[in-house]
């Protein structure tokens, strides 16, 4: 462009020297000259003569093509545009040119008697490509025109003075981690205000300031593409990457933009999780409630969302059927959940191992191993201080009710299961007065009558047997002692009321004859009768 503007600039110097007397149009006219191209052959000597309508053909002969100016021009002079000239002119002062179209007077102006156009101010090509002037060879003393009018164009011609612009950034993109080279990230597009038409002003090439070497891109297309194998998005997630875009087809001297491309590494499952320890030591208390959580273990995934949900198993083997495994959505820890009761006194220790594995597998990162961790799980089951156990759930007991009173009937047992092994003390529950027919020895348990039974009064005593811890009193525990009062032949048979016998006069030995009436049976039955 710098050659092509010396080479205006050189025309135009001998334009102004006069060197350059005459140029004409051998090939078609500029935008909007058809009129003025049909009539480019006419020839006139000057106007008809005798008053007739018309012009005297002559050889036309106006004399400029289509014209450049430069925007932008910062001279302090009015920038010469070119000259208007016409074969009739014949340097005699004789001929005076006049412009009329956009600009004229207020942009353009033109010498009246040399036609040399200039314009009076700066212009801008992106405000205004062209303007469409017409052009006017007059009799200078008749004012009447020598040739007819004629249109052209004034072209401002295009400088390198707009560079290019990201509409439409900053930008924001993702891509996978892992992904391969090449893989498609995203397109940034600049644009250039300048004439694509003319030069290399609007020519523009991408290139990249600050990214690599994780990225590239076209420097046609602005397609920005990985161009690093293996970013792993659990070392660096955000990457912030500069994109210039250069005119002037990227040269020395072109004019450059920027815009900033902020690109996000999306998370794939390329990290199995991993138990931080491999031993994990939980204590539980032997009367923790059967379906309570007792523990927490976590194993990590460097992933994030699916990818970092876990699933924890327990490997089946000693002491796994006494727990089960639960995974916490929120925070993906495994909870420990009891299943069974736990027992100091039975079994004081449990150990097994524990699976972390993913729940969604990414089949591209299986070759990398196994996609699961395992953990040693130990769980000591701690002492806890409980109420004495009876060896019964219940007691009967059988007593005759003539036993005298101080007698031993039964005796119930109640052992400390734990460690400490406390001695057990022991009383009845006085619910009524009736329950003070019995007594209990504190320490051997062993239960006796207080006074005698009666079996037709009560037949059936119920007591209930606490048993203390001595050295923990406020541990209790009860057992339901029933005692059945068994019967003795103690009265004589009793007739249920006095009766009143007749005997027949005539009665024979042997024969017993019952009845209420002395008169009426006697006479039929000989014996005894009882009325």
């Amino acid at each position: 462009m710098l050659t092509r503007n010396c080479l205006l600039l050189f025309l135009w110097i001998l334009v102004e020297e006069g060197s350059v007397s005459s140029l004409r149009l051998p090939s078609s006219p500029p935008l909007g000259r058809s009129k003025t191209a049909r009539e480019h052959t006419r020839s006139s000597a000057g106007p008809m003569r005798n008053g007739a309508a018309g012009f005297q053909r002559v050889k036309r002969g106006w004399v400029w093509n289509q014209f450049f100016v430069l925007e932008e021009y910062m001279g302090s002079d009015p920038q010469y545009v070119g000259k208007l000239h016409t074969d009739l002119d014949k340097g005699d002062s004789a001929v005076k040119y006049t412009l009329s179209g956009d600009g004229a007077g207020s942009i353009f102006t033109i010498d009246q008697t040399t036609g040399d156009i200039h314009a009076l101010r700066s212009l801008d090509r992106e405000e205004k490509p062209y303007y469409t002037l017409r052009a006017q060879a007059v009799d200078i003393n008749t004012n009447r025109p020598l040739e007819p009018e004629s249109e052209f164009v004034i072209k401002v011609q295009d400088i390198n003075d707009n560079e290019p612009k990201f509409l439409e950034g900053p930008y924001t993109a993702s891509v996978p981690e892992m992904s391969p080279v090449g893989t498609y990230v995203t397109q940034v597009t600049a644009t250039d205000a300048d004439d694509p038409t003319y030069g290399n002003s609007a020519r523009v090439v991408y290139s990249i300031l600050h990214g690599q070497p994780y990225f590239s891109v076209d420097p046609k297309t602005g397609v920005i593409k990985t161009a690093l194998p293996n970013m792993d998005r659990e070392v660096k997630e955000q990457y912030q990457v500069l994109i210039q875009a250069k005119d002037m087809g990227g040269q020395l001297g072109g004019l450059a933009g920027t815009t900033t491309v902020n690109i996000t590494l999306s998370d794939v499952n390329d990290n199995p999780p991993r138990f931080s320890k491999s031993f994990f030591h939980l204590r539980v208390p032997e009367s923790s409630a059967v379906g309570s959580a007792v523990g927490r273990i976590k194993a990590h995934d460097l992933d994030i969302g699916k990818n970092a949900e876990v699933e924890y198993t327990i490997v089946p083997g000693d002491g796994g059927a006494m727990f089960d495994i639960t995974t916490n959505e929120h925070n993906q820890e495994g909870i420990i959940i009891l299943k069974r009761p736990l027992d100091y006194e039975t079994k004081k220790a449990y150990t097994f191992k524990v699976d972390a594995s993913n729940a969604h597998l990414d089949p591209r990162f299986q070759s990398f191993g196994a996609f699961k961790d395992t953990a040693t799980v130990k769980i000591n089951v701690l002492d806890v201080d409980e109420p004495p156990v009876f060896n019964k759930p219940s007691y009967v007991m059988d007593v005759y009710e003539d036993t005298p009173a101080g007698t031993i009937i039964g005796a119930v047992t109640a052992q400390d299961l734990d460690a400490s092994s406390s001695p057990v003390r022991y009383s009845i529950d006085w619910k009524s007065d009736l329950d003070s027919y019995f007594d209990i020895d504190p320490v051997e348990g062993t239960i006796s009558t207080n006074e005698l039974l009666d079996r037709e009064s009560i037949a059936q005593h119920n007591i209930s047997i606490v048993a203390t811890k001595l050295n923990s009193p406020v541990l209790t525990s009860r057992v339901a002692v029933t005692v059945h009062v068994l019967d003795i032949n103690e009265f004589p048979p009793e007739l249920a009321s006095p009766y009143e016998t007749f005997v027949c006069e005539n009665a024979k030995v042997g024969q017993v004859h019952l009845s209420q009436s002395k008169q009426r049976l006697c006479p039929l039955f000989e014996g005894v009768f009882h009325a």
